[in-house]
């Protein structure tokens, strides 16, 4: 399986089976010869802001935050081989999704299968400082954090499936950005239920500043 790595416009790591379109003010890649090309012209301060920006959320909770990187060369090979484990969880859920059933023709024509969709992975932290009431400032208009609160604020929430279906993303990306992008742009859910990441998902409740004590 060809896997294609992202990164986009805000420093998020993903990884697609299929080649992406042009990344505006991001960069897509392949190997870490490709990535060591396509961000040549990145400061290093960028570099951190890209490893900072999945460090601590699922798949990477092993992974700390950093201040700065020891040099540029250090810092491409520690980001590849995150890319690395986000493809290596890819191949795992394409591995698990169940082969679509056959699509009989006309009479004695052989059976075709169902074409699958393109898989895709994102492991997903947005950078966003906490809201006013810790000191920082609400997520930037248009980020993908601010268009997850804007579904979660909503009268009756926002199920895992919409959250899904919103931002194109898969089960794991929706928990890794419920526990490390949500909570560190300052904000905390209230599902009526425990989360159930098998089957059905519970409604997930307007989403609330997180206030000092909490």
């Amino acid at each position: 399986m060809t896997k294609f790595f992202i990164i986009d416009a805000d420093n998020c790591l993903s990884a697609e089976t299929e080649a992406p379109e042009a990344i505006e003010h991001g960069a897509s890649f392949t190997s870490q010869e490709e990535l060591t090309d396509a961000t040549s012209d990145w400061t290093a301060s960028r570099l951190v802001e890209v490893w900072n920006s999945f460090a601590g959320a699922p798949p990477f909770g092993d992974m700390k935050e950093v201040r700065r990187f020891t040099d540029r060369k250090s810092a491409i090979a520690r980001i590849w081989n995150a890319a690395q484990r986000l493809g290596e969880g890819l191949e795992k859920e394409a591995a698990a999704t169940p082969a679509p059933a056959a699509k009989p023709k006309k009479a004695k024509a052989a059976p075709t299968a169902a074409p699958k969709a393109p898989k895709k992975a994102k492991a997903t932290k947005d950078t966003t400082a906490k809201d006013a009431a810790t000191g920082a400032k609400a997520p930037r208009d248009g980020s993908k954090t601010a268009q997850v609160v804007a579904m979660l604020q909503r009268k009756n929430g926002a199920t895992l499936a919409e959250i899904m279906d919103k931002m194109g993303w898969q089960r794991h990306t929706v928990r890794g950005f419920m526990a490390g992008a949500m909570k560190k742009a300052g904000y905390a859910t209230r599902p009526n239920t425990p989360f159930s990441w098998k089957g059905a998902a519970p409604k997930v409740y307007p989403s609330e500043p997180l206030r000092d004590g909490r």
